[in-house]
């Protein structure tokens, strides 16, 4: 199991009074000497946390994987293209919501279109592709049709839910990863995962990746990024071994 640490919190401390810090290149690097195997980000449109610079002195800096999440906007795809991280994850946006509300929508053919169009760009450039989508069969199949190397589901259902109503959030994401994984899809997992509900996602025997950054960056305030880092490691990794 691969931990990405997605340090776009750093950012937005940084973005409250618009100065130089804390910086989140910096944070990267204290993540990996933590133990992190990438790093994502997310370069949003209306770049509310995460800027321009920072994924370029990123991507000159990291020492590991960097998953850069983006919306198929030319704009910021073009930039994925020029700086051909590992990964390019693509993501819905919406510009009122405050962090990302569910996976893409693949449901009708205009959709498709349009990620199958940034998905060819991407290939060109020779970037590896992943969609960001709900835990639901009809979306991993359709992200298999495109000829994706990876899906990244969606937890915050999962995370969200309470009691019996999480246990079935967790079913469905085991199914949806085994699905992907039969498919020959690369399967990861993120959003509102935790300290306290990650071991169940990270114990998915068909998991291979999983990408988390509020929590941890909401730890490393109290703790340090190195610690917070190390600590969420440790529940990742042994959860299978539980």
């Amino acid at each position: 199991m691969r931990l990405y640490i997605n340090i776009d919190h750093v950012a937005t401390v940084r973005q409250a009074r618009l100065t130089d810090e804390p910086d989140p290149v910096r944070a990267a690097m204290l993540a990996e000497l933590a133990g992190a195997d990438g790093i994502t980000v997310h370069l949003r449109e209306d770049r509310r946390h995460i800027q321009d610079r920072d994924v370029r002195t990123l991507m000159e800096t990291a020492r590991t994987a960097v998953n850069l999440e983006l919306a198929a906007v030319s704009e910021i795809v073009e930039l994925a293209c020029e700086l051909a991280p590992l990964q390019a994850t693509l993501v819905p946006e919406r510009r009122e919501e405050i962090t990302t509300e569910g996976g893409l929508d693949l449901s009708s053919a205009a959709r498709l279109r349009l990620v199958g169009a940034t998905l060819d760009r991407l290939r060109e450039a020779r970037v590896r592709t992943s969609l960001f989508i709900d835990p639901y069969q009809k979306a991993v199949r359709a992200a298999a049709q495109l000829g994706v190397d990876a899906v990244e589901l969606h937890t915050g259902e999962y995370a969200n839910a309470l009691g019996g109503s999480r246990d079935e959030q967790l079913l469905r994401l085991e199914a949806a990863a085994a699905l992907g994984r039969d498919l020959g899809l690369a399967v990861h997992a993120g959003h509102g995962l935790t300290y306290e509900n990650v071991t169940p996602v990270a114990a998915l025997a068909d998991l291979e990746e999983l990408s988390i950054g509020h929590s941890v960056v909401s730890r490393a305030v109290l703790v340090g990024i190195e610690r917070a880092v190390r600590e969420m490691a440790e529940l990742v990794r042994g959860a299978r071994t539980h």
